[in-house]
């Protein structure tokens, strides 16, 4: 699509508009899930946390426009995308990385597997591309909260798929429909801190398009595309925390924009778009 005035090149295609938001925002932790295994029905086990935790917090009972954020390890876990690094060969490349920078060379060889495109390789940090298109550090290969040191978890193949996958089974379950988004930590170019993104989400479009719109002085935005589905995940890890064994969140009053979206489709910018590149 050609740009036009509305949308400076390089921008996203026209989304669905902003909704009104709420003026009120909730987020509340589910109830701790058991240790999730490969090729447990994670749905189930979210359905089972949202029925006992009704009992304690009335609020967790499904109402519209709800949304379930999901962290990406328990996803993972189930989906069986995990690695023993016991069963891992590393290249050359990563012995040598791995020593000077005194990480595991299982691990990088793990993380050079994962990337489609290395960014950037330097003072013991890998920013990788991934299949996907995200750009992250060390391509979502993570060793934390893996129940094992010596395994790995990878990032699910097709996040989109993984969100609709669980949202369907929830309402087989559960006889109520609720948006899902799974969500992952990521660091940020040129800030300090680590904050929770989308991967992937299904039963709302990701961004919110306010270009064409007018400001509150009446002037005509042009490149204002806010990333609903990150800042939701964003307010979701606020309530649970890193440590808190509570990977999902339920979060109630965000503003969602209509349509049924994809993070690697609407959300992840195409590598002609990339000025550092």
């Amino acid at each position: 699509m050609s740009p036009d005035s509305s949308r400076p090149a390089g921008g996203p295609p026209p989304g669905p508009p902003p909704a009104e938001p709420s003026g009120r925002l909730l987020a509340i932790p589910l109830p701790p899930l058991p240790d999730v295994r490969p090729g447990d029905d994670l749905a189930a086990l979210i359905a089972d946390a949202l029925r006992a935790g009704v009992g304690a917090d009335p609020e967790l009972a499904i109402l519209p426009g709800d949304v379930l954020v999901v962290t990406q390890k328990v996803v993972s876990k189930a989906e069986g995308r995990v690695v023993d690094l016991r069963t891992v060969e590393p290249r050359p490349d990563a012995v040598s990385f791995a020593e000077r920078w005194n990480r595991d060379p299982r691990q990088v060889e793990v993380v050079l597997r994962e990337s489609a495109r290395v960014v950037r390789m330097e003072r013991g940090v890998i920013v990788s591309r991934t299949r996907h298109g995200y750009v992250c550090a060390n391509a979502g290969v993570d060793a934390s909260n893996t129940d094992g040191a010596e395994l790995v978890t990878l990032l699910p193949e097709d996040p989109d798929a993984s969100a609709r996958r669980i949202r369907a089974r929830l309402a087989e379950l559960l006889g109520v429909d609720v948006a899902v988004v799974v969500a992952d930590s990521f660091g940020r170019p040129w800030r300090w801190g680590i904050t929770d993104v989308a991967l992937g989400v299904a039963g709302f479009a990701p961004l919110a398009d306010f270009r064409g719109l007018t400001d509150t002085t009446g002037r005509e935005l042009h490149a204002t595309v806010v990333a609903v589905a990150d800042e939701i995940c964003a307010a979701a890890e606020l309530a649970s925390g890193k440590t808190s064994r509570r990977p999902v969140v339920l979060v109630r009053g965000a503003p969602l924009p209509f349509g049924d979206g994809s993070v690697v489709g609407d959300v992840v910018m195409s590598e002609a778009f990339d000025l550092f590149a």
